[in-house]
């Protein structure tokens, strides 16, 4: 996080941060840096920012790759992809050519966001993944990956069982 301004010791939720001076560079909690940003204390550095150009580079990796191979995203990319559609859709009602891009970014999110979706089913479908599959995985990934291939073991029990 940069600092917008400065300010004394703050306490959101419980964590503490601060002081800071106008332009200092500081850690938070993804989820502190969006009320920072919020309330207008702070800015996510630039390289913690996705932009359309990004998203674009992530949709064409993601579909160069075969059927059941899922690309590394980066990290945070789920929440980082939040905060970008959201800032966009916040400058857009200002900038009336900025609703176009707005519109194509999210198409991409939904693109990427679906097609990781399908090959997810299909991992979770399949007999139990090796490390490295699972490694190119999100948390918020692993964790819909990991109810999916429970969902789907129970079904097949239940399907398959001889009275």
């Amino acid at each position: 996080m940069v600092a917008r301004r400065s300010c004394p010791e703050v306490e959101i939720a419980g964590e503490k941060l601060g002081a800071f001076e106008e332009g200092d560079e500081f850690q938070a909690r993804v989820w502190v840096g969006w009320v920072l940003s919020e309330l207008g204390l702070a800015d996510f550095q630039d390289e913690d920012r996705l932009d359309l150009v990004g998203l674009h580079k992530l949709y064409w990796k993601e579909g160069i790759q075969n059927g059941k191979r899922l690309s590394t995203l980066p990290e945070f990319f789920y929440s980082k992809l939040r905060r970008f559609l959201s800032d966009l859709k916040k400058k857009s009602h200002d900038d009336a050519g900025l609703v176009m891009e707005y519109g194509k970014a999210r198409r991409l999110a939904q693109d990427v966001l679906n097609c990781r979706l399908m090959k997810i089913v299909g991992l979770a479908a399949a007999p139990a993944q090796t490390g490295d599959v699972l490694e190119s995985m999100t948390p918020e990934e692993r964790d819909l990956y990991d109810r999916l291939s429970k969902v789907i073991r129970d079904w097949e029990s239940k399907i398959v069982k001889i009275p």
